[in-house]
């Protein structure tokens, strides 16, 4: 490969967004025609039973011509979305559930769910 295309290659500007086991690139790079265009990376970790793990990304190419076209169709999207499900991470408001479910069950269950713990000596075994 020549420094050329090592230069075509290049990021141009970059930022990164790190969304839990997700992280976005949002990378500007350059045409061999010297014009710009953007990929957009989505990285999601997997992790395997044995602690090792591995990465799947997907990969958007974005050329200027589409951008008007694609931030509309983006933004009509979010927009309904948000319309039809307001702003709550549904998701998240189920793990608080389930976590206040969790917390009352064992409250529940647990005569000594007061978070203290008894001291016992060797001695008294």
């Amino acid at each position: 490969m020549s420094d050329r295309d090592l230069m075509d290659q290049e990021e141009i500007h970059s930022k990164v967004l790190r969304a839990g086991r997700r992280t976005y690139f949002f990378d500007v790079r350059s045409t061999k025609a010297g014009d710009y265009y953007l990929t957009i990376t989505e990285s999601k970790k997997f992790t395997h039973d044995d602690g090792s793990f591995h990465y799947k990304k997907h990969k958007i190419y974005l050329y200027k011509e589409d951008f008007e076209a694609f931030r509309e169709n983006v933004e009509e999207m979010m927009d309904f979305i948000i319309d039809e499900k307001g702003q709550e991470v549904i998701s998240e408001r189920h793990q608080k559930d389930f976590k206040k479910e969790d917390e009352e069950t064992s409250d529940a269950s647990d005569p000594n769910a007061s978070g203290s713990f008894t001291d016992v000596s060797f001695d008294d075994i």
